[in-house]
């Protein structure tokens, strides 16, 4: 989706910008969403099912949707890393075996990881690295079933990039959350996938300058602050 202004559009057209964000080392971390086997592998989870059902429509487009946005995020991640800031995760897991903690909204959708299997670890391309948190939910956005506004909130965390899947599900329902908690967000644009182009499109238009900021990876990083030196 092409991000320029869009004079015209009945939705944003007579808006003002928003603001760009004050992106330093300390104030802003990425969080990865989803980016574990039952949501972002082909081979496994809801993919898996889908295919074993005979419903293959989509699953063409989101196996290369999720080809390209991997390795987005794994440079997101060490670009991150590299600078010494936050990278945080949220994953689908439910406290229990039989998934009775789980949400209404995910019992209804038959969303079910419970720890220790497969399909809930993080896809092993970007997996957390020494003691990234993990927040485990069991709803769509992080923000309703995890304590991630209180822990980031304790580390001074004031904006967040957001990357992962599903684009108008997970990923937008936390946008939408941490907008109204007052955080500065990004949305990534190449960083994030979901079942058709047109449902990647509708979501990218929902979100620019009013929920938060859509970007492409090459313009978060000409955003992120520069690497520190290290000293002699």
């Amino acid at each position: 989706m092409s991000r320029t202004i869009r004079p015209n559009d009945p939705y944003i057209g007579w808006r003002s910008r928003l603001p760009e964000l004050d992106i330093t080392v300390d104030n802003t971390a990425l969080v990865v969403i989803d980016m574990q086997y039952s949501c972002a592998s082909a081979e496994h989870g809801i993919h898996a099912q889908r295919r074993a059902n005979g419903f293959l429509e989509g699953l063409d487009y989101i196996a290369a949707r999720i080809a390209e946005i991997v390795p987005n995020i794994a440079q997101l991640q060490a670009a991150f890393r590299e600078r010494g800031m936050e990278v945080v995760f949220a994953r689908i897991c439910a406290l229990t075996k039989d998934g009775r903690d789980r949400s209404k909204a995910h019992k209804d959708l038959k969303n079910h990881s419970p720890e220790g299997t497969r399909e809930a670890m993080i896809l092993d391309e970007l997996a957390p690295v020494g003691d990234e948190i993990v927040f485990d939910k069991t709803g769509g956005s992080v923000f309703n079933s995890t304590t991630i506004h209180y822990v980031l909130r304790n580390i001074g965390i004031e904006n967040l990039v957001f990357v992962g899947m599903m684009t108008g599900g997970c990923v937008e329902s936390s946008v939408r959350d941490a907008k109204d908690l007052g955080y500065g967000v990004i949305m990534v644009s190449d960083a994030t996938g979901t079942w058709t182009a047109a449902m990647q499109e509708n979501s990218e238009q929902v979100v620019d300058e009013v929920f938060g900021q859509v970007r492409t990876v090459e313009e978060v990083l000409a955003k992120l602050p520069a690497v520190p030196v290290a000293a002699d």
